[in-house]
């Protein structure tokens, strides 16, 4: 799959918002934030998810049938729940992506919550929705004609997020949630078809934000080979040999993005040490189709920033700087 789009230093999308978010607007945040990607030569450019409470407000903000509550998840985030199938009232996200087409020339990027992730975590029992598996099919329709839209409003990198997967991936897998493993892999799979792919397009999975103790090999490639998704965003920051088996176990034909900074701490990764976890990698996966990245978002939740705005500077800066010991200057 080797080509010229690969988009070779990326990040997840969510950068850490700007103190003024409120005063200046969320226009003038993108276009500021766009100028910072530009000067930091990422291959690819995001909103920062500026315009949006956390990672998931995309959809949930966008379509009906869900309720917010007072309550928090063990994450952390707000907890909503379906009370019927959702519907869309409109675009969830393509007007952002409009935007950006029209201030860089940089590929446009977005990243969305899987449908199966907001299945498992926003489906109660009693509420109006029958299934777990039912709700998450409902919102597969809704994220797949997003994708479609997005694609042909200029977006060239989409990205499903999913920190529920890879914690079912180890030798001992996480408890059930309201959704199985099996039924979670055949809706992201049904989110991630795109009958056809303009050229330089690409349809991204991270399956989770670090990596189990252990990887089970057999469920690792039932995950790669059930969802038909092109591109895998993995965690790669803490040099375990389970991150290496998650690589390891990737198609021949898929992309990987490896997340090799973590943006959960401000101290700088070594360079030397980087490159030789990517090394190790390029030992069974061919490094021309593989990219980098950070291991998560920066800001997953707008009023939980992981770092400061320079920590972070400092490492998307560690990331571009990692992707030129590896491909020079051909991106």
């Amino acid at each position: 799959m080797a080509d010229t789009f690969n988009y070779r230093i990326d990040h997840h999308g969510s950068l850490v918002r700007p103190a003024g978010l409120a005063r200046i607007g969320a226009q003038q945040a993108v276009e500021d934030v766009v100028a910072f990607q530009r000067k930091l030569r990422s291959t690819v450019v995001t909103d920062g998810d500026f315009p949006r409470e956390d990672f998931r407000s995309a959809v949930l903000d966008g379509v009906s049938g869900f309720r917010r509550t007072d309550e928090r998840g063990s994450d952390g985030l707000v907890r909503w729940v379906a009370e019927s199938l959702p519907k869309a009232n409109g675009p969830l996200v393509a007007e952002w992506v409009e935007r950006l087409a029209e201030l860089t020339v940089i590929a446009p990027k977005v990243s969305l919550p899987s449908p199966a992730y907001l299945a498992a975590t926003t489906f109660q029992p009693g509420l109006g929705v029958s299934s777990a598996r039912e709700l998450g099919e409902a919102l597969a329709e809704i994220i797949q004609a997003e994708i479609a839209l997005l694609v042909s409003k200029g977006a060239r990198l989409i990205q499903l997020n999913n920190p529920l997967l890879l914690g079912q991936l180890g030798t001992d897998p996480a408890g059930p949630d309201a959704l199985s493993f099996e039924d979670a892999l055949a809706v992201d799979a049904l989110a991630v078809r795109l009958d056809e792919r303009p050229e330089g397009v690409r349809i991204g999975v991270c399956p989770g934000w670090s990596a189990p103790g252990e990887v089970d090999r057999a469920r690792a490639e039932k995950l790669y080979g059930e969802i038909g998704a092109d591109r895998w965003i993995l965690p790669f920051d803490q040099g375990t040999a389970a991150e290496l088996d998650l690589v390891r176990a990737l198609p021949e034909d898929r992309d990987v993005c490896l997340g090799i900074v973590d943006p959960t701490v401000p101290a700088l990764e070594d360079i030397d040490t980087v490159m030789s976890r990517i090394d190790a990698a390029g030992e069974f996966k061919d490094v021309e189709d593989a990219a980098l990245s950070p291991s998560r978002g920066f800001a997953d939740a707008a009023s939980r920033p992981l770092l400061t705005t320079e920590q972070q500077r400092k490492k998307l800066v560690l990331v571009e700087t990692l992707a030129r010991y590896v491909w020079g200057n051909e991106f």
